[in-house]
């Protein structure tokens, strides 16, 4: 799959915007598809979590995660069962003390043939509401 890079701005402070992104353990309570996430290690500026995503599918994968706070999230794939990789990216832009310019980048390839209907729903489904669904929760 090639890579998507989208990009919106959220009525929120970079602040709140990067404070949403860096709570992995709250990511089951609003962010549709993911079932459990444990952080296995963690640090101010590195973060190890083990995911579990439901997308049609049930997909465990670690991740290696970079924390420059305020300005972006970036991760890499460690493991997976479905994936071959996993990278990307949320990239924050202060426009003023209650406006964000958010990009989210992701990467992915798939461990064999991925079916058709899972790309589909990553792409067309998943990533819309996903990107929502952190705005929802920075402005809230």
């Amino acid at each position: 799959m090639p890579s998507v890079d989208r990009t919106t701005t959220f009525n929120a402070s970079i602040e709140d915007v990067f404070a949403v992104l860096k709570d992995f353990r709250s990511y089951p309570e609003f962010v549709d598809g993911v079932e459990s996430i444990e952080v296995l290690e963690e640090s101010d500026t590195k973060v190890r979590a083990a995911y579990v995503v439901n997308m049609i599918k049930k997909i465990n994968y670690v991740l290696d995660i970079s924390l420059d706070e305020p300005n972006s999230v970036t991760w890499k794939l460690e493991s997976s069962d479905f994936f071959k990789k996993n990278d990307g990216h949320w990239y924050l832009k202060k426009i003023s003390d209650d406006e964000t310019e958010v990009t989210y980048g992701l990467d992915i390839e798939f461990k064999g043939l991925a079916p058709k209907m899972i790309v589909n729903k990553l792409v067309k489904t998943s990533l819309p509401s996903m990107m929502k669904a952190f705005q929802e929760r920075s402005e809230a």
